[in-house]
């Protein structure tokens, strides 16, 4: 049987909860069995979806509420939802706890590093010196943006090699790294672009957004494997 990745929901609009489709269809291709993980507010059914799968894919999304992270909003900072904040917040500890792969992207990143107590920069505005244009435009989610290097040891090394083009949509970025957190690759100007967990089976972080470029990039096809084979083993 395909393990069971648990694809967190990305947010709220107005009365509807939503994941967009690359990420399922990454998954899917990936030979996983994608399943929603929708926004409830119930200790047990956290539980549940930490029981029932193998592994799970937090997605992109708004802006996590500063006050989650220990600080004031400050300019710059944008639309955040403190209830997806603090649904996806709880799970991701009982996931940890548990042990289990996870894979994270964009907010999902960020969030990852908040739930292990780091902070991250809310605007690139308020970071000191000059950074790049981290909010690319672009009609395709696909093109790339710029280049990142990758560290010597983690999954990213095994899975990417020394160096990557990436694309990217974020205008925040980790800062103070949490417990157990290990940056595995910088942008030129030193942006923290993936974060790993330490002594951990798979816990990753991106910036970029891979399911994006999954068609296009034999190097984000292998990363989606990787961690789908990783929660295979989780799942006997």
């Amino acid at each position: 049987m395909q393990p069971k990745i648990g694809i967190v929901i990305c947010g709220l609009e107005g009365n509807h909860q939503f994941v967009s489709n690359p990420y399922i269809q990454s998954v899917r291709y990936s030979h996983g069995l994608p399943l929603l993980l929708p926004l409830v507010r119930s200790e047990d059914l956290l539980n549940q979806y930490v029981s029932l799968c193998d592994g799970f894919l937090f997605c992109g999304g708004g802006d996590i509420t500063p006050l989650l992270f220990g600080e004031s909003p400050l300019p710059g900072n944008g639309r955040t939802s403190i209830s997806t904040d603090i649904f996806q917040l709880h799970l991701m500890r009982q996931i940890l706890s548990s042990r289990k792969p996870v894979f994270a992207i964009c907010r999902g990143m960020q969030l990852l590093n908040v739930a292990c107590g780091g902070t991250i920069w809310q605007d690139f505005s308020l970071i000191p010196g000059k950074t790049l244009d981290h909010m690319q435009q672009t009609d395709v989610r696909s093109d790339i943006s710029h280049k990142i290097r990758i560290g010597r040891t983690g999954h990213l090394r095994k899975c990417l090699g020394t160096s990557l083009y990436v694309n990217s949509f974020h205008h925040q970025a980790v800062n103070l790294t949490g417990k157990g957190i290990i940056v595995t690759a910088r942008a030129c100007d030193e942006t923290i672009e993936a974060i790993e967990l330490k002594d951990y089976p798979f816990g990753v972080g991106v910036q970029w957004h891979p399911e994006c470029m999954f068609r296009t990039s034999p190097e984000m096809r292998t990363l989606f494997k990787n961690f789908v084979e990783h929660c295979s083993v989780s799942g006997e």
